[in-house]
C-alpha cells in the first residue's frame, strides 16, 4: 500500500463515517499521510482527526474521539495491520507485511513507470520560460514532472529561484550535463546553488550526488552479482528497521514526484534521492542482500534482493526525471 493509496483509504473512510452518522463533520478533499518523523511510530502518520476536530467549537477531546472512531473502522481495512492514537490526536498506521511485499512487486512490474501517474489528473500548473539557466531549467523540469503526473502546463510565472550568475555554455564545460544539472535543482529555489567543481564532481560520499548515483549503481551490482549465483529476487517479508525505513521511502517516491510538480520545486524529487540513498546503505549494511562466503542463499536473501531492486529503480526514475543520467557502474 503507497502513500498515495492509504490516504485515499482514510478518506474513504472517513466519508463511511460520515454517512454512517458515526461523524458529523465536512469531508475534506484530501487526506494527508506521512512517514512519521521517529521509530516506532508506525509506518505512516495522519493528522486528519486534528483537521475534522477544528470544527468542533474548540472541543479539546474532540480530535482523540474522531481518532478512535477513524481506528476501529481503519484496522479492519486489509493491508493494515496496527492503527494507534498518539495525543492530541495523530492516528499512526502500521502496514501488515503483505504491504510491504507488494509495494516492492509493484515497484518492481511497473519498473520505469513508477513515480508516474495521474495524480495531477485534471489540475494545470502555469510555468513560463525563463531567460536565465537555472530558471529555464527549472521551468523544463517542472514541465515534465507536471506531465509525469498527469497534469496539464501553461503558460504563466517563471519559477521563483536565485539566479546561478553563469551561462549555460560555462556551467557545462566546467561541470557537464548531469552535475551541472543536479547543482541548480538540488537547492531550494530561495538557496543559491553550489557550482564548485571540488564538491560536484568529487568520488566521495559527502557529494550527495556522488551517493545518489553510487547507491543505484549498488544496487545493480547486486542483481549482477545474485545472477552469477544463480539467484533470483523473491519479496517476502520485512520487519528490519531498516527495510521498513527504506520501503516507506520508496512508496513516498510518487507522493514526492507529485508534490515537486504541483509546487515547482524540483529540489524536493532531489533531497528525496538522497534520504533514499541513505536509507539504501543503512539497509545493506545491516541486512546484506547477499550470503556471505560458502553459505547458500535463502529466503531471505532474495526478499531483500528484491528490495535493493525496487530501491534502485526508484533511484534511476528519480534521477531521470530530473534529467540526470543513472549509470549501471560508476
Amino acid at each position: 500500500m503507497t502513500p498515495a493509496q492509504l490516504s485515499r483509504t482514510v478518506l474513504h473512510t472517513v466519508r463511511r463515517a460520515v454517512e454512517d452518522d458515526e461523524l458529523s463533520v465536512a469531508v475534506p478533499e484530501r487526506v494527508t499521510v506521512r512517514t512519521p518523523p521517529r521509530p516506532g511510530c508506525g509506518d505512516y502518520a495522519t493528522n486528519v482527526a486534528l483537521r475534522l476536530a477544528q470544527g468542533q467549537g474548540g472541543d479539546n477531546g474532540a480530535a482523540l474521539r474522531i481518532a478512535e472512531i477513524l481506528r476501529r473502522r481503519l484496522v479492519r481495512t486489509p493491508g493494515i495491520a496496527r492503527v494507534d492514537i498518539a495525543a492530541p490526536g495523530f492516528l499512526n498506521i502500521t502496514l501488515d507485511a503483505t504491504s510491504h511485499a507488494q509495494l516492492v512487486r509493484t515497484v518492481r512490474s511497473q519498473g520505469g513507470d513508477y513515480g508516474r501517474g495521474d495524480g495531477l489528473a485534471g489540475v494545470r500548473v502555469r510555468v513560463a520560460e525563463s531567460d536565465e539557466v537555472r530558471g529555464a531549467l527549472v521551468a523544463h523540469v517542472v514541465r515534465g514532472l507536471v506531465r509525469a503526473c498527469g497534469g496539464e502546463v501553461l503558460e504563466g510565472d517563471v519559477p521563483v529561484v536565485r539566479g546561478a550568475g553563469v551561462s549555460a555554455a560555462a556551467l557545462l564545460t566546467r561541470l557537464g550535463s548531469d552535475a551541472a544539472r543536479w547543482a541548480l535543482l538540488r537547492p531550494a529555489g530561495h538557496d543559491l546553488p553550489d557550482l564548485d567543481p571540488a564538491h560536484l564532481l568529487s568520488q566521495r560520499e559527502a557529494n550527495p550526488l556522488f551517493r545518489v548515483r553510487y547507491a543505484h549503481a549498488r544496487a545493480r551490482a547486486l542483481l549482477r552479482n545474485a545472477s552469477d549465483l544463480g539467484m533470483e529476487a523473491d519479496p517476502g517479508s520485512y520487519d528490519h528497521p531498516a527495510e521498513t525505513a527504506l520501503l516507506a521511502l520508496l512508496a513516498d517516491f510518487p507522493r514526492t514526484t507529485e508534490a515537486a510538480a504541483r509546487h515547482r520545486a524540483p529540489d524536493r524529487v532531489a533531497r528525496h534521492l538522497e534520504a533514499t540513498a541513505d536509507a539504501f546503505f543503512r539497509f545493506h549494511d545491516a541486512c546484506p542482500p547477499l550470503p556471505r562466503g560458502e553459505r547458500k542463499p535463502l529466503a531471505v536473501h532474495r526478499s531483500r534482493l528484491a528490495l535493493a531492486e525496487a530501491a534502485g529503480t526508484v533511484l534511476a526514475n528519480g534521477l531521470h526525471l530530473l534529467g540526470i543520467s543513472a549509470p549501471d557502474h560508476l
